[in-house]
């Protein structure tokens, strides 16, 4: 595979993302199937017994921003626009104004923390900068930034994957998220990077640059995403590449099934472009 082959998805801030609005326990598995309502099939918590006053109003304020309407598979003329089609090369958002970005994609990205999952974590993102505190309290563990809704669908079918640039430390492992439905607990399509060699548990990460806090890139290949819910893979999925409808980036305790990030650590953390 060659950069020709990426899209590319400017993400001038470090990595510290922390994957979606899903979390793992300790000693999980997989899902034996796709759970109808992912919410009411997760298994008692394991994690940490610490308790914190959880924020309603802070739970309100993330969550809305990334709660859509559900749109059927296909277009409906005069209802539901076509997906927007991009391809190798597209620059799909940036921090910086001035970038060639594709003009028919309207979206920026906002934090998505563990506070929808009843923790207390916080981060905050603003010019392509993602700070805040990580807490482990109320079986919590992760901070999070996801794209808001986009008017249609990404068609991104022509291509192979998507490429990050980022700023920051390497050594930290963190997750990229790839979504092709509306669903708020759909299915993610996961990918880690990250760590001392640029590998996560057996994952692919292609990084470019090797100094803490300069800039380089991540090659996520469609190929190489897992389809996970709450964290825990799901058999029998299938990426749809043409109704592609969110980008997340997450910093999480945990990896897949229940498997502990290695390179995960408590308290704050701040990066800048």
């Amino acid at each position: 595979m060659t950069a020709s082959k990426y899209i590319t998805l400017f993400l001038l801030l470090v990595p510290t993302l922390l994957i979606s609005s899903a979390s793992a326990f300790a000693n999980q598995k997989g899902w034996g199937n796709r759970p109808l309502v992912p919410e009411l099939s997760k298994r008692s918590e394991e994690g940490t017994k610490k308790r914190e006053k959880w924020d309603l109003i802070r739970f309100i304020s993330q969550s809305s921003k990334f709660i859509t309407l559900p749109k059927p598979p296909l277009p409906l003329p005069g209802i539901t626009k076509r997906p927007t089609k991009v391809y190798p090369g597209d620059i799909l958002w940036s921090s910086d104004s001035n970038a060639n970005t594709n003009k028919n994609l309207k979206f920026t990205f906002a934090p998505l923390d563990d506070v929808v999952m009843g923790g207390v974590s916080s981060s905050t993102f603003s010019k392509g900068k993602w700070s805040g505190t990580v807490s482990d309290s109320n079986s919590g563990g992760f901070v999070g930034i996801r794209s808001t809704p986009f008017a249609s669908a990404i068609d991104m079918n022509q291509c192979k994957g998507v490429e990050l640039r980022l700023k920051g430390s390497r050594v930290n492992i963190f997750k990229a998220v790839i979504r092709d439905s509306t669903d708020f607990n759909g299915v993610c399509w996961t990918s880690a990077f990250g760590g001392d060699k640029g590998m996560a548990g057996g994952l692919l990460a292609n990084l470019g640059g090797n100094e803490k806090g300069e800039e380089y890139t991540v090659k996520i290949s469609f190929e190489e995403l897992i389809p996970t819910i709450f964290a825990r893979t799901v058999p029998g999925q299938k990426l749809s590449k043409r109704t592609i409808q969110g980008f997340q980036i997450a910093y999480s305790k945990f990896l897949f099934d229940g498997e502990l990030n290695p390179k995960f650590t408590l308290g704050d953390f701040s990066w800048a472009c």
